[in-house]
């Protein structure tokens, strides 16, 4: 058995919890964006996400690590790919 209360609800009530759950989460939006747009996390719901750079040294040295990884679980796989190189 589980001790889920929501297991109990019939579906008439589970559609109605969902409802309020979607007016909660509509009404909490309206709260951050009249509060300047400070979400409850305290990170701007508007800020634009920066995408990651990575230098040439950076990312010769992750290749070469993941090299080494799959070549400790493949390592036929390793084998052949040293062979074209």
């Amino acid at each position: 058995m589980t001790n889920n209360p929501l297991a109990k609800l019939s579906v008439l009530q589970l559609k109605r919890a969902v409802a309020i759950r979607e007016q909660m989460q509509t009404l909490q939006n309206e709260l951050d964006r009249l509060a300047g747009g400070q979400s409850a996390s305290g990170k701007s719901s508007a800020a634009p996400h920066k995408k990651g750079t990575i230098s040439a040294e950076a990312r010769a040295k992750l290749s070469s690590s993941m090299t080494s990884s799959w070549a400790k679980i493949r390592p036929e796989k390793a084998k052949a790919a040293k062979a074209r190189k």
